[in-house]
């Protein structure tokens, strides 16, 4: 697996090179977002570790500019640490947000899962089917009505959790745990509402009066597996 690391923090580059290294990852560091830049066109990762606060660049406008052509996973690691930076980290594409300072073995944990996660992507399988969406469990392609819609790592494990429990309700609580794959109370419900909107917005007709990920109020959601009209 091979990683990048976009930080200009060099403490913070040392102790998190050691210690993502030794867990066995390939790891190259991009001090800058022209950097980054630069190594993302000419290298294919498996997951992107981007800070907010980079020397020529935002990074959010930097994961705004990898999510056109890219779904690799993204982990915003960040002292921007306001409810409103969060939510537009996961709004625009990440796939995880973990704020400054935080434990090693949290962040090490979250990566373990999420290229757990993401590895569904490459794993033999057939093809779900439902509401003229349809998801390619080989390849991980995702079209609505024969059109292809891009997804991120993390809206793509939601729409498969969905699909593969039609018409059953499936709790906050659940979701979030299948998602991250941990048990820390580091993603809430908050998380969950972005992923859902994001999702809604890719796939529904009408994302502000959604037919297919229905909210059932007080518990969670449920995926509609009769054909919407």
């Amino acid at each position: 697996m091979k990683l990048l690391l976009v930080e200009d923090d060099l403490s913070l580059i040392n102790g998190l090179s050691f210690a993502i290294q030794k867990q066995g990852y390939e790891l190259n560091i991009a001090r800058t977002g022209h950097e980054a830049k630069n190594l993302l066109e000419n290298t294919v990762y498996d997951l992107v570790i981007l800070d907010v606060s980079l020397p020529d660049d935002n990074g959010f406008a930097l994961c705004r500019q990898i999510r056109q052509s890219s779904r690799v996973p993204i982990i915003f690691l960040t002292a921007a640490d306001e409810e409103t930076d969060i939510t537009m980290g996961l709004d625009i594409g990440a796939d995880d947000y973990i704020t400054k300072p935080f434990k090693l073995a949290v962040l090490l944990s979250r990566i373990h899962a999420i290229l757990r996660r993401s590895s569904d992507f490459n794993r033999p399988g057939s093809t779900l089917c439902s509401n003229g969406i349809t998801v390619n469990l080989s390849t991980g392609e995702v079209c609505k009505n024969g059109q292809k819609i891009d997804l991120t790592t993390g809206e793509y494990r939601l729409l498969r959790l969905f699909m593969e429990n039609p018409g059953i309700v499936l709790l906050s609580g659940q979701i979030l745990a299948r998602l991250w794959d941990c048990d820390e109370k580091y993603v809430d419900n908050n998380t969950l509402t972005v992923y859902i909107r994001r999702l809604r917005v890719k796939i529904e007709d009408d994302p502000g009066s959604p037919k297919m990920i229905q909210t059932v109020r007080r518990m969670g959601y449920r995926w509609n597996n009769g054909e919407v009209r």
